[in-house]
């Protein structure tokens, strides 16, 4: 039996495509280790997943100013002692990094005890973890065909993103039933991100008037954001979070408008549901999920509404417009014809590890 490490942290989408390869591989008898930060979300939601989880010390890097600067490197370099002597113990084939800043003491520890790694990037561009990771990598797995102008030709591998198999798995006669909705109006999901998105929420509920004529609306609003004045409004059903319950929420919803992370819209385009995106900011971020939502665009999979433009009523005029045009969006998804980013990862872990 050979042994697989998987990092990766921060967020979400840093950590459920490790979900979907972990599955894979535990069926093919590997065993699976992961190292994350104590306190991400990846902790959680690994040890759901039963696998034995390790926590390591995890500074993040930051292209602004802040005090934390001149602590988080300190952080880091304890990380990475933490992460040499973790791997020596634990005697992995292969490390899988999924990138996020606690993914960076991994990849240098796995370089330290002469390990190889395989990094997933989700982004057109590699986030900073990845770039500081990328030079000391194996192979670097790419999402989008954008991205292979950004990594090194010898190393740069097209797979897709890997979804987990139970987000395909949901009954859409079980959603009506945890959102206490019906089949005879059509449901949007609304997600603004794993910490939910104040300008999203707002623009929802200062429409919800027009938006309920015409739709049932299942909103993803965050921890702690909750409309406690809207709890018991007909046809608008608050989340702060879904795990178990997503998919069969997903199975009921016509119509999805989100941020536009990787992970999360690479699962709506699986399951063929048109998005409304709308990407983060670049005052909020590097710029990634911009680009992201114009791939997506360009592709025929999504209509995009960036931040700036956001309002009540531009937001209810796209919904609306999405939805009239949602059968061509569909046909689009349909036509795609993509590798199954699952067995391409699986398989070039099993043909590395047995030629090294």
């Amino acid at each position: 039996m050979k042994t697989i490490v998987f990092t990766g942290g921060g967020s979400a989408g840093h950590v459920t495509p490790n979900i979907a390869l972990i599955h894979k591989l535990e069926q093919q008898g590997w065993e699976i280790k992961y190292i994350g930060s104590a306190t991400g979300i990846e902790k959680d939601i690994i040890e759901r997943e039963g696998v034995p989880f390790y926590p390591i010390s995890s500074g993040k890097l930051r292209r602004y100013f802040d005090i934390k600067n001149f602590k988080d490197p300190f952080k880091v370099v304890k990380g990475v002692y933490e992460s040499y002597r973790l791997l020596r113990r634990l005697k992995p084939a292969i490390v899988f990094s999924k990138g996020g800043f606690v993914s960076v003491p991994v990849v240098l520890g796995s370089r330290m005890n002469r390990v190889p790694v395989i990094i997933h990037e989700s982004d057109i561009t590699p986030g900073l973890a990845n770039k500081i990771s990328i030079p000391f990598a194996t192979k670097v797995c790419v999402t989008f065909p954008e991205s292979l102008q950004h990594v090194q030709k010898d190393k740069a591998v097209l797979t897709g993103l890997p979804i987990r198999e139970h987000i395909l798995s949901g009954k859409a006669s079980r959603g009506y039933q945890i959102c206490d909705f019906h089949s005879q109006k059509p449901v949007i999901l609304v997600m603004g991100g794993s910490l939910g998105s104040q300008v999203i929420n707002q623009a929802v509920r200062d429409n919800l008037g027009r938006l309920l004529t015409q739709f049932q609306i299942v909103h993803l609003c965050g921890k702690g954001n909750i409309a406690s004045e809207l709890a018991h409004t007909r046809g608008y059903k608050q989340f702060e979070y879904l795990n178990e319950e997503l998919p069969d929420v997903l199975a009921m919803t016509e119509l999805v408008v989100s941020r536009a992370g990787a992970t999360s819209i690479y699962e709506f385009l699986v399951l063929e549901k048109p998005m409304l995106l709308i990407p983060l900011s670049l005052q909020a971020s590097r710029g990634d999920q911009i680009l992201n939502a114009k791939s997506f665009q360009k592709a025929g999979y999504a209509d995009v509404l960036q931040e700036e433009d956001l309002t009540a009523e531009t937001l209810a005029a796209r919904v609306e417009a999405l939805h009239a045009n949602r059968e061509t969006y569909k046909a689009t998804m349909q036509s795609r014809n993509d590798n199954d980013a699952v067995a391409s990862i699986v398989k070039l872990i099993e043909t590395y590890c047995l030629s090294s």
